[in-house]
């Protein structure tokens, strides 16, 4: 028997080629795939992928839904030496032949239509590829060519001027932070985990599927945040662990059928999370280990967390300490949190001057406002960035607004966050100009993935504008908690 070389262990393929190959990976439905199989898999469409003309760190796309396929097709991409691309398919077409240009994809990996006519770039799909099935002697040569150094993924993300952008994050990085995350939690080998963050999104790809590879662990991926097919699993299907934001929680909290005792580890993050819902967590559903998190993308996803030996008011009033290897500074003048960590970005893609601006002496500028206690831990009080989080995905204020003012009918927009008893926050436009509300909501609704497009719209004769001329979000906020807390019309 030939021993072909193995991807060094810091690396995304060597992470799953040294998971237990008989250990359940995935089990979507009835289908249900071991490590082996997903390695065997990744292998095949690395091969087809490469005898396409898809060449070492060249990008390419995933517009997936939740499921075995989607870890396929990224482990594939990873195995082939390319980088991986998250589409979310939530995203218009319009937003996703965006990010294929930008991000130069050579082939995205699709169902059903595949990307618009204006990214024309091939469309495989996995059934496709893996039934091509070329010698795989090629993808292996790439895998063990693989450093933790190299780029494994192009992770979009929404920022404050408008547009996604292209963070580059590396093997060793994702691996990792993602090996601190699982020690501190206790993921292991039986547990079972329904993913329901998207796996476009680095909670869905990174903590969920990469987690459960680096734990031995069983990923049951979710296509929707359900909160009755999550007490279904978690009654039937052995659930052990369960990660989302606070909002998924309280809904759980709320479905009368939920079993109590099943669920040993529960994270949570994302948003501020009330003591009453952590005692929820620990008392009525019996979860014994109840973390909360913080982190962003530009730093593999996670920086801080709780411990499992945290009292209940450190972990709803903190994001923890943070994980080995990452250290966290508070800015003497701003408030502003620092970090540097083996896994912050190379940088954003094709964008030196923003690069430059996320870091200060080799620290990563969060935009965010926190303060650290003596303990150490770090609580989160601000976002110094415009940033939404509804449902625990990013929408940028700036993106929303300028698609609003395209429309003839607004001469001035301003987007907020309104409080949202399931997601969290959800956008809130005010508006200068005649358009009506219906109208704007179909006008977004073309142009933006659904949970970007603002909730509320409400009509003003000017934006207010502070000393330096811009306009003054702290006072439209106010304003919209005061509109949002009575009645009244929308337009």
């Amino acid at each position: 028997m030939t021993t072909r070389p193995l991807a060094p262990p810091g690396t995304l393929p060597g992470v799953l080629e040294r998971a237990p190959r008989a250990a359940p990976a995935l089990i979507e439905g009835e289908v249900r795939l071991t490590y082996g199989e997903l390695l065997d898999a990744a292998r095949s469409v690395a091969a087809a992928l490469a005898a396409s003309g898809v060449g070492e760190d060249e990008a390419v796309g995933v517009r997936l839904p939740n499921g075995c396929d989607w870890a396929i097709a990224s482990y594939g991409i990873s195995c082939a030496g390319a980088r991986v691309v998250p589409i979310n398919i939530r995203y218009t077409d319009a937003e996703a032949a965006d990010i294929i240009a930008r991000s130069g994809c050579r082939a995205v990996i699709a169902e059903g239509g595949g990307p618009p006519e204006e990214a024309v770039v091939p469309v495989h799909r996995v059934r496709e590829l893996l039934a091509s099935a070329p010698d795989a002697t090629e993808a292996d040569r790439r895998m063990a060519a693989l450093h933790p150094g190299r780029i494994s993924h192009v992770q979009y993300t929404s920022g404050t001027t408008g547009r996604p952008k292209g963070v580059l994050l590396r093997h060793g990085g994702m691996v990792e932070t993602t090996r601190s995350w699982v020690e501190n939690t206790g993921l292991r080998g039986g547990d079972r985990y329904p993913v329901v963050a998207p796996f476009a999104h680095i909670g869905g790809h990174k903590t969920g599927l990469l987690a459960c590879a680096v734990a031995g662990a069983t990923a049951l991926p979710q296509p929707v945040l359900d909160p009755k097919a999550l007490v279904k699993a978690v009654a039937e299907q052995g659930v052990t662990v369960l990660q989302g934001p606070p909002a998924l929680f309280q809904a759980l909290l709320a479905e009368p059928d939920m079993p109590a005792g099943r669920v040993r580890i529960a994270v949570t993050g994302a948003a501020v999370v009330p003591p009453e819902l952590v005692r929820g967590l620990k008392e009525r559903l019996v979860i014994p280990y109840v973390f909360t998190a913080y982190g962003l993308t530009e730093a593999c996803g996670v920086c801080t967390m709780t411990r499992p030996d945290d009292p209940l008011e450190a972990v709803a009033g903190s994001a923890g300490v943070p994980i080995p290897g990452v250290e966290v500074r508070i800015g003497e003048t701003d408030g502003e949190i620092l970090v540097r960590s083996p896994g912050l970005m190379a940088g954003y893609l094709d964008d030196p001057e923003a690069t430059a601006e996320a870091f200060s002496d080799g620290w990563l500028r969060t935009g965010d406002v926190g303060e650290r206690d003596g303990e150490g831990r770090l609580r989160v009080l601000d976002r110094i960035k415009d940033l939404l989080i509804v449902g625990g995905l990013n929408v940028s204020p700036a993106e929303v607004e300028e698609v609003l003012t395209g429309h003839p009918g607004v001469r001035a927009a301003a987007v907020v966050g309104v409080p949202h008893e399931r997601l969290g926050e959800v956008p809130a436009a005010f508006v200068v100009g005649d358009a009506e509300f219906g109208e704007l909501v179909a006008y977004c609704g073309e142009r933006l993935a659904g949970f970007k497009v603002p909730r509320t719209l409400w009509r003003r004769d000017a934006l207010p504008l502070n000393g330096a001329g811009k306009v003054d979000k702290s006072l439209l906020r106010r304003e919209a908690g005061l509109r949002s807390a009575g009645p009244g019309p929308r337009s």
